[in-house]
């Protein structure tokens, strides 16, 4: 049957400037593509297409974009997304402004005594609720190994978490999950960091202490873990990592284990892991 939307995205694809050949530069630079099949890097490529066609990246003075840089932020937002329907996950914002370095932003908080503080505080990334995704072009560029770090996807999971309202580390689940095991999962994992925290600030805790800010911190990091740095994540809190996968429909620790058991150089990075836990 005909369809008018299809005909639509068929016709975005067919005139986009991206070609197999800056795609095939994309797919060198991130690793985190590594172990996905030809069909998933097929979509990814055709929606990080349609991504940059529906969005719209303000390059900043200092910042310059080829086509091959479009394309490999628009892969890293579109990755979490990759098994899960076309439902317009990103809606509420047309615009990726993009900074040549970190800035600095205004920041106001409420505390439990009702006292309002305000400061300027340096980010390299920001969402706003019915607004842009700010991002340091630098940390875009640092994004897209399996090194703990992904400064997109971490900005872009505050929109899914927006989609409810206000961030609260609460996005729209899937019918088939429950909200009180996600609740739960998520409630002990940030609790056990706060009270690690309290004791000691200074304590190294399993995945980034920012996680620890408030809970929509925690789902923003939980979810650059989880495609970033799947074992750290699972290995600290499995019941955050596997309602994660129910919600991305995704399980990038099994994709890093085949890796790491038949790619050359990923069996070197274990190997060396190894060794220096021995040491």
């Amino acid at each position: 049957m005909w369809s008018l939307r299809a005909w639509r995205r068929q016709r975005i694809l067919a005139r986009a400037p991206y070609t197999a050949a800056h795609w095939a530069v994309v797919r060198e630079r991130l690793a985190i593509l590594d172990g996905l099949d030809e069909a998933e890097l097929q979509r990814l490529f055709e929606r990080a297409v349609l991504f940059l066609h529906a969005k719209h990246l303000t390059a900043l003075p200092g910042v310059e974009l080829s086509l091959e840089d479009r394309l490999s932020l628009a892969a890293l937002a579109e990755l979490p997304l990759l098994h899960l329907a076309d439902l317009n996950w990103y809606q509420g914002f047309h615009e990726v402004l993009l900074y040549p370095d970190d800035f600095v932003s205004p920041q106001r908080h409420r505390d439990a005594s009702g006292v309002e503080h305000e400061w300027d505080g340096e980010h390299s990334g920001e969402a706003w609720l019915q607004g842009p995704v700010i991002l340091a072009w630098p940390g875009v560029q640092a994004s897209g190994g399996w090194d703990a770090y992904n400064l997109v996807i971490h900005e872009l999971a505050h929109k899914l978490d927006m989609l409810n309202g206000d961030a609260n580390g609460l996005p729209p689940l899937h019918r088939s999950m429950h909200i009180e095991a996600w609740a739960s999962a998520m409630q002990q994992a940030y609790d056990a960091m706060n009270t690690t925290l309290d004791a000691n600030p200074d304590a190294q805790t399993a995945i980034d202490p920012y996680a620890a800010e408030n809970p929509a911190e925690f789902f923003a990091v939980t979810s650059e873990y989880f495609f970033s740095a799947p074992d750290l994540l699972r290995d600290a809190f499995p019941a955050v990592y596997t309602q994660l996968a129910a919600f991305y429909r995704q399980d990038p620790l099994q994709r890093l284990l085949r890796l790491q058991a038949e790619h050359p150089d990923y069996q070197q990075t274990r190997d060396d892991e190894q060794a220096t836990t021995k040491g």
